[in-house]
């Protein structure tokens, strides 16, 4: 087979992709007698293309965010309290240029983070930066940066986000140099970038993850203040599925003669 005399300068280039559809696009283009910028026209697009796929990758790497916990697979239907239409209008993401903030509450396993990470995915789509972490890793990772002296650039990092997504609030209490960090961040993307924040705890609890009156009620207002909420109610989907599975699980045990009961069982 003849190598096409294109094959070697676009690796040249380095247009790996337009080198590996080359030979179908130059026979696609002598069938429907494609003129020499049409023909171009498709090579581009495949490079174009790969290279959008390949941004887009690295991008969700870079962001901690799962490409697996979309909107198209959060199950509404288990969460029949939430606003699904301004769930759908958020996912516009236009509410990045307004630096608003979302708060997402409810009790453990209802699909809290999962929806978080479906709107950041929007984001990333759109090609806006995105750093998602759980609370309690940033803070710790925060914590470890300022030991080694690295701590001004993760935190620049941090501010510099177009939505940065703070999973589980709450969940443990805040040191009070973890409390002071969080304010930081708090306060210094007030107005000027968005947030995601989803939490098991009501909302009159988050003052006391703080352990700071002040500190907490300055660090709230502002990420309350242009701010939208999405509360979802209902039982742990992880708690519906083990116990759908358990009625469907045949027993092994004879009707007439009790369960063997062993240590792993008991623990």
């Amino acid at each position: 087979m003849i190598s096409h005399p294109l094959l070697p300068k676009l690796r040249q280039l380095r247009l790996s992709t337009m080198a590996l559809t080359l030979d179908v696009r130059a026979t696609q283009a002598a069938e429907r007698q494609l003129t020499p910028i049409e023909f171009l026209a498709l090579l581009l697009d495949d490079e174009l293309e790969r290279r959008s796929h390949t941004r887009l990758a690295r991008h969700f790497t870079q962001s901690g965010c799962d490409s697996q916990k979309t909107l198209a697979h959060f199950n509404f239907s288990a969460a029949p309290g939430i606003n699904r239409t301004l769930v759908q209008e958020l996912a516009t993401c236009a509410f990045l240029a307004r630096h608003e903030n979302i708060l997402i509450c409810g009790p453990t396993g209802v699909g809290k983070s999962h929806l978080g990470n479906a709107i950041a995915c929007e984001a990333l789509k759109r090609d806006y930066r995105v750093l998602s972490r759980s609370t309690q890793r940033l803070l710790v990772d925060l914590h470890a940066a300022r030991a080694s002296g690295s701590q001004p650039r993760l935190l620049a990092r941090v501010l510099a986000a177009d939505l940065l997504v703070l999973d589980d609030f709450g969940l443990l209490p805040l040191s009070p140099q973890a409390a002071q960090d969080l304010y930081q961040i708090i306060s210094e993307r007030y107005e000027h970038g968005s947030m995601i924040v989803t939490s098991n705890r009501a909302f009159e609890e988050w003052a006391e993850v703080f352990g700071d009156n002040l500190l907490a009620s300055a660090a709230l207002d502002r990420l309350t203040h242009h701010a939208h909420t999405l509360v979802i109610r209902g039982a742990s989907y992880r708690q519906r599925t083990h116990t759908k599975e358990s009625a469907n699980y045949p027993s092994a045990v004879p009707q007439d003669q009790p369960p063997r009961v062993t240590s792993e069982q008991t623990a």
